[in-house]
């Protein structure tokens, strides 16, 4: 049987420090929370690998879940450098390991996931992990969460191939928006958009793989 906790510890100190991620916030929660109890049971035993998990098939609403490879989502996270108190949206919630990883960090969450027993698998794992006042949200991820709105980050949990703008625009002033730009592959780039009044700009912060999600997929004929 796999030591978990040993090998949760293992990605702290051969995956996420390597990689620069320095948060001693992040490192800290990323060691306390059991990411294994948020794949499927066939995945458990791959939970703390270097690449991207499915925690939900194409056949859900909007397509296919992932959970970001463990490297990935901490430096995305630290790129955003949410603060204690902010309100932070995450898209496609998975089984809800970004939400809970954010809101042990004083956030308050909400997560956004078209598919409702997507959405009931997560909000039992968020009560189970201590992050029960996370909020739900059942509707398009494109459409982002406007009753919850504004937000101070945003979290794309996947690649965009096409600018999230209604994402973008609930989004207070300052706000930030991460995700991975492109087509998923390596050549992708994790990305973070920055609202200054009614303008977006964007910086690309590291190289980086996901799949991208249904919603954000680029139609034939249309530029990024």
């Amino acid at each position: 049987m796999i030591d978990f906790a040993r090998v949760r510890r293992m990605m702290i100190d051969n995956q996420l420090r390597t990689y620069d991620i320095t948060d001693l916030g992040i490192l800290s929660t990323m060691n306390e929370v059991p990411r294994e109890r948020f794949v499927p049971d066939p995945l458990r035993d791959l939970s703390y690998t270097d690449r991207s998990l499915e925690v939900a098939g194409p056949e859900s609403a909007e397509g296919a879940r992932h959970l970001l490879p463990p490297m990935i989502f901490a430096r995305l996270l630290q790129n955003l450098a949410i603060r204690h108190g902010e309100k932070v949206l995450v898209v496609g919630g998975g089984l809800g390991y970004e939400a809970v990883v954010i809101a042990r960090q004083g956030a308050r969450v909400v997560v956004r996931e078209p598919d409702p027993a997507l959405a009931e698998r997560t909000r039992a794992n968020l009560a189970e992990h201590g992050a029960g006042a996370v909020v739900v949200s059942i509707g398009p991820m494109a459409e982002g969460c406007p009753e919850e709105a504004p937000f101070d980050a945003i979290l794309v949990n996947g690649a965009v191939q096409v600018r999230p703008r209604a994402l973008l625009e609930q989004l207070v002033d300052g706000g930030r928006l991460g995700a991975i730009v492109g087509d998923g592959s390596r050549t992708s780039r994790a990305s973070v958009f920055v609202r200054s009044h009614d303008a977006f700009g964007a910086r690309a912060v590291f190289d980086a793989a996901a799949p991208v999600l249904a919603p954000f997929r680029e139609e034939p004929g249309f530029v990024f």
